[in-house]
């Protein structure tokens, strides 16, 4: 048994080996389906990694930055997901969450990607989240996230890797797309109801005007439609 500590200082006792989300499930199934990531130790994580040890524990949800932030990045890797397959061939730089939202950069080679894209690429999003595919997070050698991406040939996330040690490299995959990343990410794509992207721009790669310009996408997607709405009525 390990000692689990919530933050109102209660101590309880669970299995090894449990997840934050099973634990989420035994205070209540509604507390279950808010809860985005968990703080473990101070540490933003996955909700469905196992617990092996005494940990201290947040559950984040929606109302929480961290869990807002969690909901952004795993939406970065949504689109970038409907991306690929509307776009077979391109390749992506780097897709994290910001303050309000996220953004990804993407070489589309010779297409250009316009403004009037977006509505498709908002379109498939949606009907990929509807889909509640699950963020699967796997352990990868240097070696084996080379190979993968050298088959696929996106020199991007080469290049990123040879910046990595072995042993501290993840892959996270949705549906059809995987992609190096440290995470953390939701359990799955069902909570990301509403979507707007909002604007795309020109990026270098790594901030290096001598690199190649991609093209950056930012976005901003909620749990509800209502909230869309509202946000979108403060920008204007």
């Amino acid at each position: 048994m390990i000692n689990i500590k919530f933050p109102d200082g209660t101590i309880k006792k669970f299995e090894k080996g449990i997840t934050p989300l099973q634990i989420a499930q035994g205070i209540s199934e509604g507390l279950a389906r808010n809860v985005l990531s968990a703080g473990v130790n101070g540490k933003v994580q996955d909700a469905t990694i196992p617990l092996e040890e005494d940990a201290d524990l947040v559950l984040y949800t929606w109302k929480d930055k961290e869990g807002k932030a969690t909901y952004w990045h795993s939406s970065a890797h949504l689109m970038a997901e409907a991306l690929e397959e509307l776009y077979p061939g391109i390749k992506f730089g780097i897709g994290p969450d910001i303050e309000n939202g996220f953004y990804y950069d993407v070489d589309f080679g010779d297409y250009e990607f316009t403004k009037d894209d977006l509505k498709k690429v908002e379109k498939k999003m949606i009907e990929l989240a509807k889909q509640k595919q699950s963020y699967t997070r796997t352990e990868v050698s240097k070696k084996d996230a080379l190979d993968y991406f050298t088959k696929k040939g996106d020199e991007y996330k080469i290049e990123l890797i040879q910046d990595l040690e072995d042993g501290e490299i993840t892959f996270y995959k949705t549906g059809n797309f995987t992609d190096l990343c440290r995470g953390p990410h939701l359990p799955d794509t069902k909570p990301i109801k509403a979507v707007k992207l909002l604007n795309i721009a020109g990026a270098y790669w790594r901030g290096d005007e001598n690199r190649k310009m991609m093209t950056r996408i930012y976005g901003i997607t909620f749990p509800q439609k209502k909230e869309l709405k509202e946000y979108l009525d403060m920008l204007e």
